[in-house]
């Protein structure tokens, strides 16, 4: 990489990963609630949800720092619907595993769901590989209403 975009590619991913950090005070809190829950078929051992969010929160990093070295000004709708999502992402789990309000935390995931959807196709537009990187991130969001819905479903 030429010049300095290569510090996007440093900044973005980190800054994912620190909001995602960050997002684990709550999960931490909750989880000792969250294991007495009675949960629905296809869910996943909690070690794996750390694993997998790694992976979603470096894709999308990468995919912002691809919108960034655009240097246009196409890059601030894409960006701001980025920082926007990931807000979103972090009070999940404030919902979710800090309140323990299965049903708001619920609809807070197809909000967050519609702004993840905005992002990839405003993302496709500046840089479709940028928008194809967060495509593995909207699955992982769809399933996991489909395990929020279930909890809250569950355990009323």
């Amino acid at each position: 990489m030429k010049g300095k975009k290569w510090i996007p590619y440093l900044v973005f991913p980190v800054l994912t990963l620190a909001l995602g950090g960050l997002a684990s005070f709550w999960v931490t809190k909750g989880l000792p609630a969250y294991d007495q829950l009675t949960k629905p078929p296809l869910s996943p051992p909690n070690w794996l949800f750390p694993v997998v969010w790694t992976i979603l929160y470096v894709l999308m990093g990468i995919g912002a720092a691809r919108i960034w070295n655009k240097g246009t000004p196409a890059r601030t709708g894409p960006l701001l619907l980025f920082g926007l999502q990931l807000l979103f992402n972090l009070f999940w789990g404030a919902w979710f595993f800090g309140a323990g309000a299965y049903l708001s935390a619920f609809l807070w995931l197809i909000l967050l769901i519609v702004l993840i959807l905005l992002m990839i196709r405003a993302f496709l537009a500046v840089d479709p590989l940028a928008g194809k990187l967060q495509i593995p991130y909207l699955c992982w969001c769809l399933f996991a209403a489909y395990l929020n819905f279930a909890v809250w479903f569950l355990n009323r």
